[in-house]
């Protein structure tokens, strides 16, 4: 009886970039960016349609996301060309790094906002009502995006292992999709409070939406993904080990 294996062909090798090389820093910068800036807008609850009616059991409502949406999903994408590229460790320190940032952010707005206002600001109630939830925007992106894009890049890098360099594409769906399952629901439980949604209903469209949305902007844009990856493994190509 013969024993499958999981590992690649003989003749496939598999190929990581070193961190050493500019285009990582870029990278690096621009998802830490990214992340901030999420953290931010995602105070903002958006609601998509003004319909409230019902098929048979069914209720259906507007379409309930937040600021985020707009930004956000790049960080997933940005995180598979990482660890693609880069492989998981430089992902590890990429989410670490990101993270970091958006706390010291969160720390900044709260102490901001504690310090005593000139008496010619008027716009403390504004600054408090806007910025003053992002610690717990800051918490449930902590938890949900530390989970989710770990178990991204873990998933990510484990099919590498077993499928080299081929099958790109289904690497990148395949381990979005874990991620963004595991990270929507987190971020949801911990954020949907802060944005003001407070019924079930509202929940469950907020994470099933912002699930199929995430996801559905990695298929889209993954030419692009695969064509970024593309380029950079041939730019990179003196720095692999």
């Amino acid at each position: 009886m013969s024993s499958r294996t999981t590992s690649p062909r003989p003749d496939a090798e598999i190929h990581y970039a070193s961190r050493g090389s500019s285009y990582f820093d870029v990278i690096l910068a621009v998802f830490c960016v990214v992340l901030v800036v999420s953290n931010i807008v995602a105070t903002k609850g958006i609601e998509f349609g003004s319909w409230d009616w019902s098929i048979g059991s069914i209720q259906v409502s507007p379409v309930i996301t937040d600021g985020g949406a707009f930004l956000f999903p790049l960080a997933y994408i940005l995180g598979d060309v990482i660890s693609e590229v880069y492989g998981f460790r430089a992902a590890r320190r990429a989410i670490l790094t990101g993270f970091a940032m958006a706390i010291l952010a969160a720390v900044t707005f709260y102490v901001v906002e504690q310090a005593p206002a000139a008496g010619f600001y008027a716009n403390q109630a504004a600054y408090e009502a806007v910025l003053g939830f992002v610690p717990q925007i800051v918490l449930a992106s902590l938890c949900g995006y530390v989970v989710g894009q770990l178990l991204n890049s873990f998933v990510l890098v484990q099919m590498k292992q077993r499928m080299a360099e081929r099958g790109l594409w289904a690497r990148l769906i395949g381990s979005t999709g874990v991620g963004e399952a595991a990270d929507t629901l987190i971020f949801c439980a911990i954020a949907a409070s802060a944005i003001g949604i407070t019924t079930v209903g509202q929940f469950w469209n907020y994470a099933v939406i912002g699930f199929v949305y995430k996801v559905g902007v990695e298929v889209v844009v993954s030419p692009l993904t695969v064509g970024v990856i593309g380029l950079l493994k041939r730019r990179e190509s003196s720095y692999f080990a």
